[in-house]
């Protein structure tokens, strides 16, 4: 059957207007993150309710997985906002550029220590700090004093006592690394995981290997030290079967031994939605979307007027000198420092 060539440039338009009034569909905004985000479904509902459209997670893997997934389809981008960028890729993600500059006025109520983008293409969302936990029965029926910071992990008393994790794998083990090398210097820091692996360090694949396997206070576990996080002794408490007035571990956090690690959140290059992005920037930095942050992510909200939980305020703490490497010297290093800790520590 013959078709008028004006007829089918009008099917042609028709068509296109219907791609682009699918992506431009402002009753949902796609928000791309790492497999550990988490939020209440109340706080969810409290966005829709006040524009009209519903976040859909896009979860991607880890937070390298999800970066990466991130830059490669940045010319078709799979989402509108990204949140889960932390210090130790910062750099790589602002490199590739898949980010755009936005001001929110909120930023005004977040210390200026946790700006770290000062193109604020990537705005502080949420930090912690990575460091050593340890049981604290343990050490105490052995009669044997707990470790104060990095240096007692390499002595005789505490041989076979510590697991870490990983840092090709584990985003914990990396920031355990990035507290090493801060700590020990980019010389020292391989002559320091030489004596650690000397004194029988157990490296573990990844978080849950380490604090659910070989932490002593998992069943079978035979560790009492782990690289965990500050929050983790809040997290005992919460999650315990029996109501508990003090946490079984405690963290280590005198200085130098712990990382501190920011996420950020950034509005995607070629987002169709710049209006409601920029919305959900802001939500995120809202008192409702802080607050409910450390019972579910178990870390601490960016906002300091936000309202922490009890068993936060009790059993939660920071790091008062954590260790900071320029997201800068993290980029240029970072392959390099895993690849001398594999030949030192595992071959």
């Amino acid at each position: 059957m013959w078709i008028p060539k004006s007829l089918v440039f009008m099917l042609l338009m028709a068509a296109l207007a219907g791609v682009a009034s699918a992506k431009d569909d402002t009753s949902y905004i796609t928000l791309m993150t790492h497999d550990s985000f988490a939020v209440s479904q109340t706080v969810l509902d409290s966005f829709k309710k006040h524009t009209g459209a519903e976040i859909k997670i896009l979860k991607s893997g880890d937070a390298g997985a999800a970066l990466n997934q991130a830059i490669l389809s940045r010319k078709n981008p799979l989402a509108d906002v990204f949140f889960g960028v932390d210090n130790t890729f910062m750099s790589r993600a602002l490199s590739a550029d898949i980010f755009v500059p936005y001001i929110s006025p909120l930023l005004a109520d977040i210390p200026d220590s946790l700006k770290l983008d000062l193109t604020y293409r990537l705005l502080p969302i949420d930090y912690g700090d990575v460091c050593l936990n340890y049981d604290i029965d343990w050490f105490s029926q052995k009669g044997l004093a707990p470790p104060k910071g990095l240096a007692d992990l390499i002595k005789p008393d505490f041989k076979g006592l510590t697991v870490v994790q990983n840092p090709a794998t584990s985003s914990p083990g990396l920031a355990f690394l990035f507290t090493t090398i801060g700590t020990y210097g980019q010389e020292g820091y391989r002559d320091y995981w030489e004596r650690l692996r000397q004194n029988d360090v157990y490296i573990a694949s990844g978080w849950s290997e380490a604090y659910y396997g070989k932490f002593s206070r998992a069943k079978g576990g035979t560790r009492p030290i782990v690289v965990s996080y500050a929050t983790s002794p809040a997290a005992e408490v919460y999650y315990s079967e029996k109501k508990r007035g003090a946490a079984p571990t405690a963290a280590i956090l005198s200085r130098g031994s712990a990382f501190r690690q920011i996420e950020f959140a950034g509005i995607l290059r070629g987002t169709r939605k710049p209006e409601l992005a920029r919305m959900l920037i802001d939500f995120m930095l809202s008192p409702a979307f802080q607050k409910d942050i450390p019972l579910h992510m178990w870390v601490f909200p960016v906002r300091s007027q936000a309202a922490l939980p009890e068993v936060f305020r009790e059993h939660a703490h920071k790091a008062q000198a954590p260790v900071m490497l320029p997201a800068s010297v993290i980029e240029a290093g970072r392959d390099d420092w895993i690849e001398s800790w594999t030949e030192v520590v595992l071959r």
